[in-house]
C-alpha cells in the first residue's frame, strides 16, 4: 500500500530536498506551493524517476482560508510536514499589521487548522506523523527577528501539546529546528556576512537542505517509533 505525505512549501530548498528524500523512500507526495510554479515543475521532473504519485497543490497560505484548498485535494494520508514559511528581519516597532498577519497565518494558523482538518485522515489509517519545520529562533529567540521567533516558538508549543493529545491514537508529532540553512532565505546576506555566520557555528558551515531532509526522514521512520513531542535541533552546535 502506498504511503502519502503532504509537504507544504515544497517549492523551497528544504521542501524540495524533503520531497526527493521521501520519494527515494517510497512515499507518494502532495506538493504544496504558492507562486513558484516553475520550481514545482522542476521538482516534478526530478521525481519522475521514482515510483510514486506526485500531486502539486497551489494554495496561498498567507490568507485565512488558503489552507482549505489543500484539504480539498488530500485523499489518502500518512504524514503531514509543515514546511511553508517566510522570514522577517527588522526591529519590532517597524513591524506592520500586514506583515504580522502573514507570519501568523503561514506559521501558526495554517499548521493548526490544516492539521485539525487532516487528522481524520491519519486516524483512519490507525496512526501517522506530523512534523513541523520550526527554527532555532523558536527555541532561543533572536533580536531583530522578534515576530519570526514568536511564531516559530508557537509552532514548538503546538508540537508539544498536540503530541500529548494524539499519542494514544498512534500519531507522533515532532519538530525539526534548523539553524542557518543554505537556501534562498539567506540570499539577502552578503558573502562577508555569511562567512562571519559560518565562523559563529561550531561546525564551521551552514546546513544543507539535505541535512534537514535527513532529520525529517528519521522522525518519520520506525527508528523514531517511541519519539513524540520532541524538537530535533539541526544547527551544527550553534546557539546550543
Amino acid at each position: 500500500m502506498k504511503k502519502f505525505a503532504l509537504i507544504t512549501g515544497a517549492s523551497g530548498g528544504i521542501g524540495g530536498a524533503m520531497a526527493i528524500k521521501l520519494a527515494e523512500e517510497g512515499y507518494s507526495l502532495y506538493l504544496h506551493y504558492n507562486e513558484n510554479k516553475k520550481a514545482i515543475e522542476q521538482l516534478l521532473a526530478q521525481l519522475q524517476f521514482f515510483d510514486g504519485e506526485y500531486i502539486p497543490i497551489q494554495a496561498d497560505l498567507t490568507t485565512n482560508k488558503g489552507y482549505k484548498k489543500i484539504v480539498e485535494n488530500i485523499f489518502s494520508l500518512d504524514a503531514i510536514i509543515h514546511n511553508s514559511g517566510t522570514s522577517h528581519y527588522g526591529l519590532l516597532y517597524e513591524l506592520d499589521e500586514e506583515q504580522a498577519d502573514t507570519l501568523i497565518n503561514i506559521h501558526v494558523r495554517t499548521p493548526l487548522l490544516l492539521t485539525k482538518d487532516l487528522l481524520p485522515k491519519l486516524l483512519s489509517k490507525g496512526g501517522g506523523n506530523v512534523v513541523v519545520i520550526s527554527s532555532i529562533w523558536g527555541q532561543t529567540g533572536a533580536a531583530c527577528e522578534v515576530a519570526y521567533s514568536t511564531v516559530k516558538g508557537a509552532q514548538i508549543a503546538f508540537v508539544k501539546a498536540l503530541s500529548k493529545e494524539v499519542a494514544f491514537n498512534g500519531i507522533r508529532v515532532n519538530a525539526v529546528a534548523p539553524g542557518a540553512v543554505q537556501t534562498a532565505m539567506l540570499d539577502g546576506f552578503s558573502f562577508e556576512e555569511l562567512e562571519e555566520l559560518k565562523h559563529e557555528i561550531p561546525m564551521g558551515r551552514l546546513a544543507s537542505p539535505e541535512n534537514i531532509a535527513d532529520a525529517v526522514s528519521f522522525l518519520l521512520s520506525s527508528q523514531a517509533s517511541y519519539i513524540t513531542g520532541q524538537v530535533l535541533a539541526v544547527n551544527g552546535g550553534w546557539h546550543t
